[in-house]
């Protein structure tokens, strides 16, 4: 799976201030043409205070414009394409934001008289100076992106005329920094003369070893000769190394409803759908809501804590925390920690097991901080440090990781973010010795469906979980 790229949200909230400046500027720009310049005759002299009415106002169409580029996709990063392609987007957001500010002034006209020369006007400067900013931008961005080195490894499965067409759309795509390692033969046709022959690595028959030598970080697929059930294997094989999947498909005969296409210059591409927490911004306000939440309940919870610590001092021999490696984002291990409710080595004889009902290996104490979920509020220290969030999958022990991402379908994409001290398969029971597929089932589909509210309603939830809570 490609590095999130800090420098693509940068540029994208840059796109925003320069957007921002560019439509405020072009309102003005058509205040001062109307009121000041001469140039356009003037029936009666403008109110005392016009400048700071129509700064208002550029401040209300400024936000409606942002709106509607957004809507219009045009925030998303990196950028495909030509800028030419762009223009029509473009184009359409500024009308659309400028029909939008002229339904608000005729709405407001018996508040606040807002002159519809200088709406008028303004369709034509912020259109303009919208076209501008965004073509210094783009080859701002554009230039960026083609002296930075590739950060996306790319495997290709195919080597017909298609996957020729794609090398050459994928050279010209500096903004995806895409860097192409090899292709695989999935048939017994001649490759195309286009596709050099030291890209030629190998053919589906040793995928598995390649991918573990050449660590792609994104696997396309062009051949169309490939069956379902091998096609079915790739997309696993993607799953278990975290490896964006992608297909170059015959949309005549392949289509789903769960995969989203993009459009790489002339080239339809089949991928599996994002994520909400890839956006970047969507990260910032789950850390925030993390820094926050995490640090007003540890003030809440230190005395619990403290008091916990005493008592398991006191009833049982033995350490007060207990430390224990999970997997977390990316399948990176740390160290989880908790409230010991365990005898002292619980699991030397038996190893790494799951605990179940009426487990013998608990202390009395401990089946009381279990219950409660008391044992779990140390690990706010894991949300402070970064390890996990409040909210998310559960984080697993190494040992049953490599053992689920075998047999288990999609587990390792509960790897896509950071594991959480609570999360939707929990609250619904799915906890202790349950079944793995179903709860990844209620991973994914938080991860799927992520938002605030979705947290804030699973974070109440967790007050009243008792299910399976041994």
């Amino acid at each position: 799976m490609r590095e999130k790229d800090t420098t693509e949200a940068l540029l994208s909230a840059l796109a925003v201030v320069f957007d921002a400046i560019a439509v405020c500027g072009g309102f003005m720009l058509a205040t001062w043409l109307r009121m000041d310049s001469g140039w356009v005759p003037v029936a009666k002299s403008p109110p005392a205070n016009y400048v700071f009415l129509y700064a208002q106002a550029a401040a209300v169409i400024t936000g409606l414009m942002l709106i509607v580029l957004r809507t219009e996709g045009l925030y998303v990063r990196p950028q495909t394409g030509s800028f030419v392609n762009k223009i029509p987007r473009i184009v359409k957001s500024s009308a659309a934001g400028i029909v939008m500010a002229m339904v608000l002034a005729f709405a407001l006209q018996n508040e606040r008289e807002i002159s519809r020369m200088v709406i008028a006007l303004a369709a034509l400067t912020i259109t303009f100076f919208l076209l501008l900013e965004r073509y210094i931008l783009f080859r701002i961005e554009w230039n960026l992106a083609r002296h930075r080195p590739g950060r996306n490894r790319v495997l290709i499965l195919g080597t017909d005329s298609v996957a020729a067409h794609l090398r050459r759309t994928l050279r010209r795509e500096h903004m995806l920094r895409s860097e192409i390692i090899g292709f695989l033969e999935t048939d017994q046709s001649d490759p195309d003369p286009e596709i050099p022959t030291d890209l030629l690595i190998g053919n589906m028959g040793n995928i598995e070893n390649i991918v573990e030598e050449k660590k792609p970080d994104q696997i396309i697929i062009t051949g169309a000769s490939i069956e379902r059930d091998r096609l079915f294997d790739v997309v696993l094989l993607c799953e278990r190394h975290l490896i964006e999947f992608g297909m170059v498909p015959d949309l005549f005969r392949l289509m789903t409803a769960s995969m989203d296409v993009q459009a790489l210059d002339d080239i339809p591409l089949l991928g599996l759908r994002h994520w909400p927490l890839e956006n970047f911004w969507n990260r910032v306000l789950k850390r925030g809501q993390d820094l926050c939440g995490a640090l007003i309940f540890l003030v809440v919870a230190a005395p619990v804590i403290t008091l916990a610590a005493i008592i398991i001092k006191i009833t049982s021999p033995g350490p007060v925390f207990y430390r224990q490696e999970r997997c977390g984002e990316k399948g990176a291990r740390f160290q989880l920690y908790k409230l010991r409710t365990m005898h002292v080595d619980a699991e030397s004889e038996t190893g790494p097991v799951f605990t179940a009902a009426d487990d013998s290996r608990r202390t009395s104490f401990g089946t009381t901080l279990r219950k409660y979920n008391i044992d779990e509020l140390p690990q706010l220290w894991n949300v402070l440090r970064g390890d996990m969030s409040l909210v998310g999958p559960r984080p697993e022990r190494p040992h049953f990781v490599e053992q689920f991402r075998t047999n288990v379908a999609r587990y390792m994409w509960r790897h896509v973010s950071k594991p959480g001290m609570t999360g939707w398969a929990q609250v619904n029971g799915l906890r202790g010795d349950t079944s793995i597929e179903e709860r990844v089932k209620y991973d994914l589909y938080y991860l799927e469906n992520w938002s605030l509210a979705f947290d804030f309603k699973i974070l109440v939830k967790t007050l009243a979980a008792r299910q399976n809570a041994y």
